[in-house]
């Protein structure tokens, strides 16, 4: 299965130039069990590249729009009376599927934004009192433009913590925006081309056995020590909590995993640290003022901490 999995890699690396990075993190992510949130100016690719992880996978695939005149019912569904039977209808929404694009989430009200929710932790929906569950595979890739775009509404701390993952997507280099331009302006890129690398049943077959990725006791404390430490440094006003440290662990295991490993070393743990970490801390209002990022926070802070052997 790491055969299947290195193949659909190096497809998505073809598909999608100059992120790398950002599409492995993507992935491992997504394996761990995560939803992702994908931050970055428009036209980036952030859209495509969701689009097309999902062809790769072989999982069914829907798109939301975020608006600000978007309701909560457009994303769960809702419940209608047909006058013809005498009888309530569900109609379920968009939602009930294995992987969903929430595009733009952050220019839609913090009341819609809620109602992904309960579908992102506890994988069910409830119309009208009725519960229903989503498919064993299911995860959310919402994408955001930066706050200082006007129309935008932040996200609030709540559902940013949903997120396993967020991740800065930037623009790539120029031999590798140049290659991007030239397959559309030649049109040798075609997004109905993609092929799919895996089935939902291999890919089920594969976080079973990331879970069983071997985490050592020293690289447990390690993560907990990193977790501790932002609620004790001066240069963060909230610390991160017990599910970031989850995130951090189950996200290194997936990370090991995909650079074929079965154990899960101190490196594993700083190479996700930062999108594990860089949502969920918030920045003391001095820091913020002398003009130092999240991310820099975050590597002096894991930086000043032992690194286990």
């Amino acid at each position: 299965m790491k055969t299947e999995l290195t193949s659909l890699l190096e497809a998505y690396e073809r598909r999608i130039l100059g992120q790398s990075l950002n599409l492995k993190l993507l992935l491992s992510a997504i394996l761990a069990g995560g939803h992702v949130l994908l931050e970055g100016v428009p036209g980036t690719g952030k859209t495509q590249m969701v689009k097309t992880l999902a062809g790769l996978l072989g999982g069914n695939f829907n798109r939301i729009q975020f608006t600000p005149d978007l309701l909560p019912s457009d994303i769960t569904g809702s419940t209608i009376y047909n006058m013809k039977d005498s009888t309530f209808q569900t109609l379920k929404g968009p939602v009930f599927t294995n992987i969903l694009l929430a595009d733009e989430i952050n220019r839609t009200p913090a009341k819609t934004q809620a109602a992904l929710l309960e579908a992102m932790e506890e994988k069910q929906v409830t119309i009208q009192g009725e519960t229903y569950p989503l498919p064993d595979v299911f995860f959310v890739v919402a994408t955001q433009n930066p706050i200082e775009f006007e129309g935008t509404y932040p996200l609030p701390e709540a559902q940013q913590d949903r997120f396993l993952f967020k991740l800065h997507i930037d623009f790539p280099s120029f031999e590798e925006e140049k290659n991007v331009l030239k397959q559309v302006i030649e049109n040798s890129y075609d997004a109905s081309l993609v092929t799919s690398e895996l089935n939902l049943n291999t890919f089920l077959a594969i976080k079973k056995e990331i879970e069983t990725v071997t985490m050592g006791e020293s690289v447990l404390d390690y993560i907990m020590q990193i977790i501790r430490k932002t609620r004790e440094s001066e240069s963060i006003r909230f610390g991160a909590s017990t599910r970031a440290g989850i995130s951090i662990g189950k996200a290194a295991q997936a990370w090991s995993y995909l650079s074929g490993r079965d154990y899960v070393t101190p490196d594993d743990i700083k190479m996700v640290v930062k999108p594990a970490l860089r949502h969920r801390i918030q920045l003391s209002p001095h820091v913020e003022l002398e003009g130092a990022t999240v991310d820099q926070i975050i590597e002096e802070l894991v930086g000043a901490i032992p690194v286990p052997r």
